[in-house]
């Protein structure tokens, strides 16, 4: 059983940076791809960012590359998105995903994740 627990969402302004952290169980959290993802309000979850098994390969959507930064330690199971030049339609809910399946493909799909977090909120006002 996996367990994530975000934290470090809330309102900045436009411009302004926030770091989210997702905090993992699991004995083999080594093994697992690390994405985030997000919703905000009235659209479907789009994925945000990815990292590999060994923090070798990281993806970002296009919308935030550039702007954001995906890392983890393994030592401490944890995952953060460093999250740089806010804007407006950063909005949404964070959520923080595990997949398990020990892919060598980096999974860029919803679908692929089986295991989430509750969500962070980020709120960014113009």
């Amino acid at each position: 059983q996996v367990q994530l627990v975000e934290s470090g969402g809330g309102l900045v302004q436009a411009g302004g940076s926030l770091r989210l952290s997702c905090a993992a169980s699991g004995r083999t959290f080594s093994t697992y791809t690390m994405g985030w993802f997000r919703q905000a309000p009235g659209k479907e979850r789009e994925f945000v960012s990815a990292i590999a098994w060994s923090g070798g390969s990281t993806y970002y959507a296009d919308s935030v590359k550039g702007r954001f930064t995906i890392s983890r330690d393994n030592a401490v199971k944890m995952v953060w998105l460093q999250m740089n030049s806010l804007k407006p339609e950063d909005t949404a809910v964070y959520y923080c995903a595990a997949d398990l399946r020990r892919s060598t493909k980096v999974a860029l799909e919803e679908y692929e994740y089986g295991y989430w977090g509750q969500g962070t909120q980020v709120t960014v006002s113009s």
